[in-house]
């Protein structure tokens, strides 16, 4: 069935190509994502992938299965865009009527998304991955996104692709052009970059998704934010809770300064309400301003959960809430 379509698409039947690369798209597509950290260019160099397999599909010699075929242009588009694109520049301060605490640290990686969950539904492993060593929940939570940013990009693309994905190191080293040393010595060091920063967190585990623990801390959550509680957040927070904002490259650490902070964005009588989402496997809510005209949509909330409690809260910018279903404003209450 394969080898028919693979003729059939050679002879310019874009059916029958969509038929072979559609089982892949969302694998591809989230893979470009941990890739990059960026929803928006990874839907870009997802389509520029498929693209170039339609284009390049007389060369496509069928030694190597379709699917590592179509990682390997996913792999080396994404590694030319990272290598090819200019760091983002950080955006000032820009929250309306919020006063500006001096941050705890102030982070590079600047160009963060979200990723929304309901694009992660029915995605599978291809191939079947023997050699995964990341829990799949964790392989596209926001703390993992972020440290994979932080990896030089052939570590970073080395790292996926074995750890992640489960490709083996002779077919990784096939889609990189590079030796088998080569690319078990990126691996070692890409493992121990990461482990260094897992093992300085030494948090507990999240509760499952959607689970009946992860709920009760979300609802309390909920309730303290609308009603613009401050004391009410304080036993929801560990200790050494963060807040972050890309892409302005802010961070707040510690329960001290994330309640002032909290505390500056209920000045002035203002008020929110939360619509609940999910995002990299993460609870998150779309956030909206209540004021007499109409609710506007703020910003987008994703919580990062330890144990029983919130170790940290990421807000983006209102300009993602489409990408999660939500609409930019909501009515006057």
């Amino acid at each position: 069935m394969t080898a028919d379509l693979i003729s059939k698409a050679r002879a310019g039947d874009h059916g029958a190509f969509r038929e072979l690369t559609d089982p892949y798209r969302r694998a591809l597509q989230l893979h470009c994502y941990r890739m990059l950290g960026s929803y928006h260019d990874a839907e870009e160099i997802l389509q520029d992938t498929l693209l170039a397999a339609w284009r390049g599909l007389g060369g496509f010699e069928e030694r190597a299965s379709l699917g590592n075929w179509l990682y390997k242009i996913a792999t080396n588009r994404c590694l030319n865009a990272r290598r090819a694109a200019s760091r983002r520049p950080t955006k000032a301060w820009d929250i309306p009527g919020v006063e500006f605490l001096e941050p705890t640290r102030l982070e590079e990686e600047v160009w963060l998304d979200p990723f929304p969950d309901a694009l992660m539904g029915g995605v599978v492993s291809w191939p079947p991955a023997p050699d995964a060593r990341v829990e799949r929940t964790d392989t596209i939570a926001l703390a993992f996104v972020t440290g994979l940013q932080r990896l030089p990009p052939r570590q970073l693309a080395v790292l996926i692709l074995r750890d992640v994905v489960g490709f083996s190191a002779e077919e990784v080293a096939g889609m990189l052009d590079a030796s088998l040393d080569a690319v078990n010595s990126a691996l070692k060091r890409a493992r121990a970059t990461l482990q260094q920063r897992q093992a300085a967190g030494g948090h507990e585990p999240p509760p499952a998704a959607q689970s009946p623990a992860e709920t009760a801390i979300v609802t309390r959550f909920v309730e303290a934010w609308e009603r613009a509680d401050v004391d009410a957040l304080v036993s929801l927070l560990t200790d050494d809770v963060f807040m972050a904002m890309p892409p302005m490259p802010f961070e707040y650490h510690g329960r001290d300064i994330v309640l002032r902070l909290s505390a500056s964005i209920f000045g002035a009588g203002r008020r929110f309400d939360l619509v609940p989402s999910r995002a990299n496997g993460q609870p998150a809510f779309g956030v909206y301003l209540r004021t007499p005209a109409g609710r506007p949509g703020v910003g987008f909330y994703v919580l990062t959960m330890a144990g029983g409690r919130i170790r940290g809260m990421t807000r983006f910018e209102s300009f993602v809430l489409p990408w999660f279903g939500l609409p930019t404003s909501l009515p006057a209450l």
